[in-house]
């Protein structure tokens, strides 16, 4: 995570992705101690210092936990830019309800899925039975601490050193990683 550090809070849950320059200020002000550093440097006129990749806060913050937010950007991480029907993976996927609104269906975790154009087009207005189309996966809302969003939180899961200090909030994202 290039130039990005990962903020724990005192108790080491992952709360923020910050700036190597904000991450510095918590560290100088107190607020923040370094638990694992890069291997860059910063220098100033009277010294120098490694950066930071994680920091752990000084002092407890109470959060309340908020509500995982569905989006198109957050079921497209959840299934890792890859049509559920057919199995291609790309960048120009569209969503697909799995009961289509017309049958009552909701814009909710376990009804919307990454489908490419084509098997959006073949389904149509059906369901995947009446399509005699099958999903890949069982479509579900994602387990984790949503204190950084769903598609910051994949993303930073793959970095190794933030991965055992993210992994005991979503270890079924590491399982398929």
């Amino acid at each position: 995570m290039d130039g990005r550090v990962l903020v724990l809070n005192q108790n080491y849950e992952p709360l923020n992705v910050c700036s190597w320059q904000r991450a510095i200020s918590l560290v100088c002000l107190g607020k923040a101690i370094p638990v694992e550093y890069d291997s860059r440097t910063i220098h100033s006129p009277t010294t120098h210092m490694r950066l930071p990749s994680v920091v752990r806060l000084s002092a407890l913050v109470r959060r309340p936990l908020p509500e995982l937010k569905i989006s198109r950007r957050a079921i497209l991480t959840r299934d890792k830019h890859t049509c559920q029907y057919c199995g291609k993976q790309t960048r120009t996927l569209t969503l697909d309800h799995i009961i289509p609104r017309e049958h009552g269906g909701k814009d909710t975790w376990e009804n919307l899925v990454a489908c490419c154009v084509r098997c959006n087009n073949l389904k149509g207005n059906k369901t995947p039975t009446e399509a005699g189309m099958t999903l890949r996966k069982h479509a579900a809302r994602p387990r984790f601490i949503p204190y950084l969003s769903f598609a910051t939180f994949a993303v930073a899961i793959n970095d190794e050193i933030w991965r055992d200090y993210l992994e005991p909030f979503a270890p079924h994202l590491i399982a398929e990683a």
